[in-house]
């Protein structure tokens, strides 16, 4: 029995595969029909003044919290907290994100908690379904997510559906089997239908259980938005995860912050629409009035959607590109940099930061155009040797560059064999998957001298907060490096000879492009071909964005002072 392990990863692969393969339409309807729908709302939401929408909010708070001022101020302060710290379109995105998600779940979630209220046979099946939903991990839903809708906002909805599904399901199915058997009865001795009894007795006095399930839905889907961000969701969460793989402690508590707020303002928003209210119940809406109510609904819907199509045949109709890239210091400089460039000839420019393995994914589906990112021959070599006949190579945009086992310079060791028990036998590595992780642990296995060494791997913001602190205090540490980087230009720091060359060769960074746009785009293209520039201009960039500046800004920096170099890529 151990000798035998069961296939169950490769199960999984290959009805991934047949699932994307047979239902690659509909997959692209949904994708294509959703993201339209979700920019749209987007687009929607920022155009309204942001004063104007607080004011509006701050009001609706004060009027759900039956007239009391504690909601009100928060949701004020708050909001213009977020608004003052230049966060405002990304809590659009957010808030696009988190509503689809929770609507999607809500209707989803009540009838299947109605259908596990009325048979036993449906709950038996459908709770152990849920069970699972709840305890795998939200990373796990992104693989799926990917394969079938690609990246941006429509595979973050769909992980976040999966991971938020199940307490509306549950507290529905909870609410209705708690309503008393006598009501039931009664009920049932008055002669009422099934959907009467439905409607007009369970789903009323289930009412409250039922809020408070859509209450923690919402709450799930929030908490799924910095794991949607790795697939290229936009909004909030994408600030943290930038913050945390980079290492600043301040942009990621600003953009927490932000979450925070959000978080408390939706909580308490549907938390106070659960509660009774004091006030005497007004009299029934007349039938007109429903129907009027109802009409409201519709067009409202209608518009949405219309504005929708208006925002996405305006934005056909502009010279777009979107540029996709690894949150590694040295491309964050290089992508902003080209980003800036594409600006000044007039195009309207998306940046897009992503796990490695999605990115390229992303350029061979075509749904990023280039990425300035590709590490060849070593670090990326099983991603281009993957998707090399499916993305265009425009040749190298850097020489020079560099992995290795690097050490401060006032450690005694000048070599990897020279490595015994420094660091507490421990090499500090960035993302796990990353290709010089992978070079590390090859080196790690092919020494004799790190046989009882571990490769830990991290973030490379970790990576660079520990390399700090252990500097400062004079400490020993082994990190995984590579140059250009920003830290050998604030550092003393010195790459371990390594006579097995397990680390590899010197490398070159490539700019990839998907296929066909040369000709779609052929302006884009030429200045994507002909970008090139040197380590050291690179680590200037990485350096000032180091030190606080804006990515953007610094970028721009470079570019107006080097306007020479920028004039021959636009040749």
């Amino acid at each position: 029995m151990n000798n035998y392990q069961l296939p169950v990863a490769d199960w999984v692969e290959t009805i991934t595969e047949w699932m994307t393969n047979t239902f690659s339409g509909v997959f692209s309807f949904f994708q294509s029909t959703g993201q339209s729908l979700m920019d749209g709302i987007t687009s929607l939401l920022v155009a309204i003044p942001p004063v104007l929408f607080i004011i509006i909010l701050t009001a609706i708070a004060f009027f759900i919290s039956n007239k009391k001022i504690g909601l009100s101020l928060f949701t004020l302060i708050g909001l213009f907290f977020i608004y003052n710290q230049n966060l405002w379109t990304d809590l659009m995105s957010t808030v696009t994100l988190v509503l689809l998600s929770s609507v999607v779940s809500i209707v989803i979630g009540v009838p299947l908690g109605i259908l596990m209220a009325k048979s036993n046979k449906a709950q038996s099946i459908i709770t152990p379904i849920l069970d699972f939903m709840q305890t795998m991990p939200g990373f796990v839903y992104l693989i799926p997510a990917v394969a079938f809708f690609g990246i941006g906002m429509v595979p973050g909805v769909f992980a976040s559906v999966i991971f938020a599904l199940p307490p509306t399901v549950r507290f529905t199915n909870l609410g209705i089997r708690q309503v008393p058997k006598e009501l039931v009865e009664a009920s049932d001795s008055f002669g009422s239908t099934g959907w009467q009894k439905l409607f007009k007795l369970e789903l009323p006095l289930a009412k409250n259980t039922i809020m408070a399930g859509v209450n923690q839905t919402t709450m799930l889907a929030l908490s799924m938005v910095v794991i949607a961000s790795m697939i290229g969701a936009p909004g909030l969460g994408r600030g943290v995860l930038s913050a945390l793989q980079r290492a600043q402690v301040g942009n990621g508590f600003v953009n927490g912050v932000a979450l925070v707020i959000l978080a408390i303002i939706i909580d308490r928003f549907t938390q106070n629409l659960n509660k009774k209210k004091t006030t005497p119940a007004k009299s029934k809406l007349s039938k007109k009035q429903k129907i009027g109510g109802t009409a409201v609904a519709i067009v409202a819907i209608i518009a949405l959607i219309a504005g929708s199509t208006l925002f996405s045949s305006a934005k056909n109709g502009e010279k777009n590109i979107s540029l996709s890239y690894v949150e590694w210091d040295t491309e964050v400089a290089s992508t902003h940099v080209v980003g800036e460039v594409l600006k000044d000839v007039g195009y309207n420019v998306s940046l897009t930061p992503l796990d490695n393995a999605i990115m390229w994914e992303s350029i061979s589906k075509g749904e990023t155009d280039a990425m300035v990112a590709a590490w060849l021959p070593g670090t990326h070599g099983e991603q281009y040797k993957q998707y090399k006949d499916k993305v265009d190579d425009l040749g190298e945009n850097l020489k020079g560059a560099k992995l290795g086992i690097v050490v401060p310079q006032y450690m005694d060791v000048d070599s990897i064999e020279d490595l015994k028990d420094q660091a507490g036998k421990k090499i500090t590595g960035i993302e796990p998957g990353a290709g010089v992780v992978a070079a590390a642990e090859k080196t790690q296995k092919a020494y004799n001298n790190l046989s009882d060494w571990s490769v830990e791997t991290s973030s490379s913001g970790a990576m660079t907060v520990a390399l700090g602190q252990a500097i400062k205090n004079k400490e020993e540490i082994v990190i995984t490096g590579w140059s250009p980087h920003w830290m050998f230009a604030k550092y003393d720091l010195k790459y371990l000879e390594d006579p097995k060359g397990t680390m590899g060769k010197e490398e070159t960074i490539h700019t990839i492009t998907r296929k066909g746009l040369e000709k779609e785009n052929p302006e884009a293209y030429n200045i994507l071909k002909n970008f090139h520039w040197t380590k050291e201009d690179m680590e200037s960039v990485m350096l000032e964005i180091n030190n606080g500046t804006d990515p953007t800004q610094a970028a721009r920096n470079w570019i107006d002072s080097h306007e020479k170099e920028v004039a021959e890529w636009k040749k």
